[in-house]
């Protein structure tokens, strides 16, 4: 496989290849492509640990380093998922939340690693981005109320 001209790097203490695997099992278009073990000893590991694991989620190339307790993942980094339906939103924020993940507020979430998902309605997008500035509002205001995104409820505010 040829090495990607960008990869996001995330950070990890020990676990990258389960995150990994969970991600290839929760998202389509992903996959683990390769796990790399260390040729030797290093600050937070030892030879033949899992040092690296390359994976895909959703077409974006990532490599996992586990690197040890230093760093910890926080929300200036997230992935953006756009869905489709309440089917599908409610698919990827239960796998997230309900795999030791917490909920956080307007469609933000956590998976169980400390990485921050928001799990974004096509919907929400279109009715917080709306030319109307009543209707952006409308719909800003209902989504600042709620945790997982209710697509009925947007879709209401957008209408009025």
């Amino acid at each position: 496989m040829k090495q990607p001209k960008n990869t996001i790097c995330l950070w990890y203490d020990g676990d990258a290849e389960e995150a990994a695997r969970f991600y290839a099992e929760t998202f389509p278009d992903s996959r683990v492509d390769a796990v790399h073990k260390a040729p030797g000893d290093y600050p937070a590991g030892k030879e033949g640990d899992v040092i690296t694991v390359d994976f895909t989620v959703m077409g974006i190339p990532c490599m996992g380093l586990n690197g040890g307790p230093a760093f910890k993942h926080n929300e200036a980094f997230s992935f953006q998922i756009a869905t489709e339906d309440q089917e599908e939103t409610d698919r990827y924020w239960n796998a997230i939340v309900g795999n030791g993940g917490q909920e956080s507020m307007c469609g933000w979430c956590k998976d169980k690693w400390g990485l921050s998902w928001q799990i974004t309605p096509i919907g929400l997008t279109e009715g917080v981005t709306d030319p109307d500035p009543a209707v952006a509002k409308r719909v800003f205001d209902a989504m600042m109320t709620m945790k997982k995104i209710d697509i009925a409820t947007i879709e209401n505010a957008r209408r009025g």
